[in-house]
């Protein structure tokens, strides 16, 4: 992959933090720039050298559908930075949040990878491939967690493989969910062992925090507005595993690229916040398992919509989401057609 056809993206409403700033000094070795979406908090200027800041108002001029249709105060205004990464002539957009700062193992990923096959099940909590501390991701049902919590079937060669989306982990403060913070709340260091890729038909979710889209799978970086911040990147990361699952591919998980020095958050809102994943996630995910997704077409997008159409029909977001999604597959068929 050339480098330079790598985009990061990240929001933000602070001026350069500590780990942003250790971020733009990794990626300006490879002449990988850094796109900062802000919103209606944060500064006017960002004042970091290899890093350039799309504020509010000129998110609204970029002229996109999307960006009118999209909340203020939202995470998922982290849409813009995409489809401007896109734009841009992004092969490949690596995402990230401005409280994760690399770790001397960090380095530009491959599409083609190579990782250890997870033997196939449901459910496949990938935290326990990298640590033996009792431990899961953010998104992983809660009344799977002792059915899921050890996964020690994986196959004894390492395969190579295509994989358009990749996760990294987080040491430190890793993405867990306030259950877990509020029972343990200890910091984690994971293991650094040999990466994971899940088999179709088995799920985990993935977050925003240090993760790698290539261009076949842009589609399927739609963040949904119309629910809980904590649930964003992780009902669109059940979305996407679907998708995906459609030409047999899955998800591949790192070892620990990153360590979450965690901006402050408040566990109980937190809670609350996560309350329709821990209620809705299964159910959420068996609607989705139960789709025909031959759409005929080669294209992520049809499929994309297919999902949300279906999850909307099921009371899991309200008609308002459809109007987004729409917005944002009109948006990149006419970047589609601007290359």
């Amino acid at each position: 992959m050339d480098a330079s056809k790598t985009i990061a993206v990240v929001t933000s409403i602070q001026a350069p933090t500590p780990s942003v700033r250790a971020l733009v000094s990794r990626l300006a070795h490879a002449r990988v720039p850094l796109l900062v979406v802000g919103d209606k908090k944060g500064p006017s200027s960002y004042d970091l050298p290899g890093a350039e800041l799309l504020p509010l108002d000129h998110q609204l001029a970029l002229g996109y559908r999307l960006g009118n249709l999209l909340p203020v105060g939202h995470y998922a205004r982290k849409n813009l930075g995409y489809l401007e990464a896109i734009r841009r002539g992004a092969d490949c957009i690596y995402e990230t949040d401005d409280d994760n700062e690399p770790l001397d193992s960090f380095r530009l990923r491959q599409r083609v990878t190579q990782a250890r096959r997870a033997s196939p099940g449901q459910w496949s909590n990938v935290y326990a491939y990298f640590t033996d501390s009792p431990i899961w991701p953010r998104g992983f049902p809660l009344q799977h967690i002792r059915g899921g919590a050890r996964n020690p079937n994986l196959a004894e060669t390492v395969e190579v493989v295509d994989a358009p989306i990749q996760q990294g982990l987080a040491n430190g403060s890793p993405d867990v969910d306030a259950v877990w913070r509020l029972v343990f709340g200890d910091e984690v260091a994971f293991r650094p062992s040999p990466s994971v890729i899940l088999p179709p038909g088995t799920w985990c979710p993935f977050n925003s925090q240090t993760t790698w889209w290539w261009q076949p799978a842009f589609p399927l970086l739609y963040l949904p507005s119309h629910c809980s911040f904590r649930m964003t990147d992780i009902w669109r990361s059940f979305v996407a595993q679907r998708c995906l699952w459609e030409g047999d591919a899955g998800i591949v998980f790192h070892a620990a690229e990153v360590r979450q020095q965690r901006n402050d958050h408040v566990l109980l809102r937190d809670f609350q916040d996560e309350i329709p994943g821990y209620l809705e996630n299964e159910r959420l995910v068996s609607v989705l398992a139960a789709l025909d997704l031959n759409t005929g077409e080669s294209s992520l997008g049809p499929k994309l919509l297919t999902c949300y159409q279906a999850l909307v029909s099921n009371g899991l977001f309200p008609d308002a989401e459809l109007a987004l999604v729409k917005a944002w597959l009109e948006d990149l068929d006419f970047l589609r057609q601007q290359t």
